[in-house]
């Protein structure tokens, strides 16, 4: 979807991001936790930290209130390595998880762009039952390559397109009533896509992404 003039004003203020690269995607085939980690923090980290500073100003614009991103440090693991590593943008400084929030991170195969609401999230029933009631509009609004997923710690999910409504209807009702459930929504960019190297490029999409999916955030509240 082309941008409008509108539309730009809320691109990054600056083009500088390098964008990603193969080494980054093969962090996630180092065994073992220590080893993964040190490289994940040497080559990806950075990466994650310059894209909060850099669209966590154009998300506040676009939500209309302070948005804060958050880098995952993945601090509880003791023995297992992590399988993918994101930045979170939320409306809260101390934390994401109990809050709707957008994320950009990457898996092994792939990296995504999308907004999330997870299973600590507090507010999960009232963005269920709006989402119900809207169901028809999101269907119109959110194109059918947009990958929607039920679980924010596996790789895979389902294009709309194919989800379907009744579909897509399941996994709202799962949402408003599965204490463990979750709902996410957004793009998949293959680990090998060029655009992925242009860090200019990637910025634009990932602001666009976000936009696409912002009716889906006001929907939490």
């Amino acid at each position: 979807m082309p941008l409008t003039k509108a539309d730009k004003s809320k691109q990054p203020a600056q083009h500088s991001f390098s964008g990603f690269s193969q080494t980054d995607f093969d962090v996630f085939a180092i065994p073992g936790l220590e080893a993964r980690m040190e490289k994940l923090i040497e080559h990806i980290r950075p990466k994650l930290h310059e894209l909060g500073e850099l669209l966590s100003p154009v998300l506040s614009e676009l939500c209309g209130e302070e948005i804060y991103p958050h880098v995952a440090k993945h601090a509880r693991r003791t023995i297992n390595p992590p399988n993918d590593t994101w930045v979170a943008f939320a409306p809260n400084k101390r934390g994401y998880k109990a809050h709707p929030h957008f994320q950009i991170g990457l898996f092994g195969s792939h990296l995504f762009v999308q907004f999330a609401i997870i299973y600590e999230a507090a507010n999960k029933a009232v963005f269920a039952e709006h989402a119900l009631q809207q169901l028809s509009d999101i269907m119109t609004h959110i194109p059918p390559h947009f990958i929607w997923s039920g679980n924010h710690m596996v790789p895979e999910g389902t294009p709309q397109g194919q989800l379907g409504e009744d579909g897509l209807r399941s996994l709202l009702a799962r949402l408003k009533s599965v204490k463990a459930s979750e709902a996410l929504c957004g793009i998949h960019i293959d680990r090998h896509d060029p655009l992925l190297k242009d860090g200019s490029a990637f910025l634009e999409t990932a602001v666009a992404t976000f936009r696409q999916v912002l009716p889906l955030y006001r929907m939490a509240f």
